[in-house]
């Protein structure tokens, strides 16, 4: 009954997206312009705009709650997400750059921020090696607040020196969004994002082993050095991919994996496609209201997000600590 429910939530946060927006349109013409039987207009907006829009926020959104649960069975922490590993300062980075340098190309940004993202893997994940080549998950941690701090510093300084209109992108591009959002972005970031959600539902049992300690789950037989390198490596794809195509998204990959716990429990084969599933339809719902609250200005995913996270992250800590 909980993942009808769940399923239903999120099937009915879609039809919500494609259904609202600027233009007023019925939701019986929304169907049938989701079939291509609308008049041209409404095939157009539905199917070209609001559809990969909406279906993209899903699957960002979903990935995005995927990595945060898997980051925290992987260093033990409950306040690990997707950007605490210098991810987001790294994309940042690049994104910023690559506007403030006015680089031509509709896929100049997306590039940039993959290329910024993968750096900073590679620098958190050096300066997390120890001797005898092991991945330590603290050093993990804290390597990723420095490659941040830093990133976010050259950032002021580009950000300083830019003209006006490129730090307005820049700004915009930093807050998260959909309005990119296309057939085409659906398809790269699925491209980038099935594989390796599908890895990591295949070692759910290796994670909740991990989740426990790395002593007990070595005697148990999981190779840890080797699991964890993995799961870093998933878990850094999907972060690029989703900041690529949307920007910087906080408190997705840090709320929903402790919502589901609060429901499903701490087992992966449960945690994995519900946090999927309530990721999505929490990205949805954030682009949706960021879409129509103060229409026609559009405001940042981010913020949205933020304001959303927030309160609900209040809410479980102080029924932590009770």
């Amino acid at each position: 009954m909980k993942w009808l429910l769940l399923i239903l939530v999120a099937i009915g946060a879609i039809v919500i997206g494609v259904s609202t927006g600027p233009a007023e349109i019925p939701l019986l013409n929304v169907i049938r312009g989701v079939f291509g039987r609308a008049d041209d207009l409404t095939n157009s907006i539905v199917r070209d705009l609001r559809m990969p829009r909406s279906l993209l926020a899903f699957l960002v959104g979903g990935s995005l709650a995927v990595t945060g649960a898997v980051l925290q069975a992987l260093v033990r922490n409950p306040l690990a997400e997707p950007y605490l590993l210098g991810l987001s300062g790294g994309a940042g980075l690049g994104a910023v750059a690559a506007i403030a340098l006015n680089v031509g190309g509709v896929w100049s940004v997306p590039v940039a921020a993959t290329v910024g993202s993968l750096t900073a893997i590679a620098l958190v994940y050096r300066m997390a090696i120890v001797a005898g080549g092991v991945l330590d998950t603290r050093v993990l941690l804290f390597g990723g607040v420095v490659v941040s701090a830093f990133s976010t510093a050259i950032m002021a300084a580009i950000l300083v020196l830019a003209p006006a209109a490129e730090l307005r992108n820049a700004m915009l591009w930093m807050l998260g969004g959909f309005n990119r959002a296309s057939w085409l972005t659906v398809a790269v970031f699925g491209s980038y994002s099935i594989l390796p959600l599908f890895i990591l539902y295949r070692v759910r049992r290796s994670l909740d082993l991990v989740s426990l300690g790395e002593e007990p789950a070595q005697y148990l037989g999981v190779d840890v050095e080797r699991l964890k390198r993995i799961l870093y490596l998933l878990a850094s794809v999907l972060t690029a991919a989703a900041v690529a195509v949307a920007g910087i998204i906080g408190f997705v990959g840090l709320v929903v994996p402790h919502g589901i716990r609060m429901v499903w429990g701490h087992k992966h084969g449960a945690l994995l496609p519900g946090a999927f599933l309530l990721g999505g339809t929490l990205l949805v719902t954030a682009d949706t209201l960021a879409r129509t609250v103060v229409a026609p200005i559009e405001l940042p995913v981010g913020s949205v997000t933020a304001l959303i996270g927030v309160p609900v992250f209040v809410m479980l800590v102080r029924r932590w600590v009770k």
